[in-house]
């Protein structure tokens, strides 16, 4: 058994369905969510026995023809949770690398990998939102170059070593984080973009998808899994060791409307919600991160009760 294999084994003792893990993503700007909210849904899906638990990394939503919607500063909030928190892992689903500089993202990170007691999981990739780019003042252009350049920092960080890195966006000199990081923290790349993909696997964990990538559905994420091997493959790295994470799209409570209607492929139901998790986890998936429409405290526990 590898190392990665028997951690993984480790925590899947207590996972809500057998041999994968389970794990929640957090509202985001489903809805105006208040801080005593967070808390409670939190606290209940570390309860219920969730696995992990998520937060988007977005500045701001412009989208044609709707309010504006802002959400939380992830930092900000993942430190909180970690603080009224004792054993769920939590992370950024994921961080762009582009909205601060990737020696102060793996400053961020430790501290709250260290808040938390050593159960953060670095998400990462390099945004896509161009609207919260211009808002706020941070370049959109050659996205995948600059990923490249902080990936490189960040992982190099968060590892424990000292940075010095002279790129075309990044100058870095003799970094280092102090006080000295509990730990390695462990990377997840959220991507299925080739040059992005090619610059993160060697070094990350974890790779994660999306639903909307594989159409929400077990075939979709074999395909894409099966795409995901030969990249990590072609770039030295060996596939076994990769751990899978698939978002799954699930309406709780079809009048809740949160979330879009999917058109080309469906959302899972608390009616079959467990048996396409199982679906996933015979396709590759180690993880499946559930993406509820609702997103709060009652579809959270709900959940926890189907799957149980």
């Amino acid at each position: 058994m590898t190392t990665v294999d028997a951690k993984l084994s480790s925590l899947l003792m207590v996972s809500l369905v057998s041999g994968i893990r389970v794990g929640v993503q957090l509202p985001e700007v489903e809805r105006e969510v208040r801080w005593p909210e967070y808390v409670a849904m939190a606290q209940a899906a570390e309860a219920v026995g969730f696995d992990s638990m998520w937060a988007g990394d977005h500045l701001i939503y412009r989208d044609a023809g709707q309010p504006e919607r802002g959400p939380w500063e992830a930092w900000t909030l993942l430190s909180a949770l970690a603080s009224v928190t004792t054993t769920i892992e939590l992370g950024p689903l994921v961080a762009c690398l582009g909205f601060h500089p990737p020696a102060v993202i793996a400053k961020m990170a430790a501290n709250v990998d260290e808040v938390s007691n050593g159960r953060l999981i670095l998400g990462v990739g390099a945004g896509w939102n161009q609207p919260e780019f211009t808002a706020f003042d941070i370049p959109f252009d050659r996205r995948g170059a600059r990923f490249e350049e902080a990936f490189k920092i960040v992982q190099t960080l968060t590892s424990g070593e000292r940075c010095t890195f002279l790129g075309d966006f990044n100058q870095v000199h003799d970094a280092v984080l102090l006080p000295t990081p509990l730990r390695s923290i462990p990377l997840m790349i959220g991507s299925i973009g080739e040059r992005v993909l090619r610059a993160a696997l060697p070094k990350v964990q974890w790779w994660n998808t999306w639903f909307d990538w594989y159409a929400n559905n077990a075939d979709g994420f074999n395909t894409l899994n099966q795409r995901i091997s030969k990249i990590a493959t072609e770039v030295g790295r060996d596939d076994k060791t990769l751990l899978r994470s698939a978002c799954l799209l699930v309406v709780t409570e079809s009048s809740a409307g949160e979330r879009p209607v999917p058109t080309d492929y469906h959302a899972a139901t608390l009616s079959n919600v467990r048996q396409q998790i199982i679906e996933l986890r015979d396709a590759g998936a180690d993880e499946v991160i559930l993406v509820s429409d609702p997103i709060n405290e009652w579809s959270i526990r709900t959940l926890a009760e189907v799957l149980r």
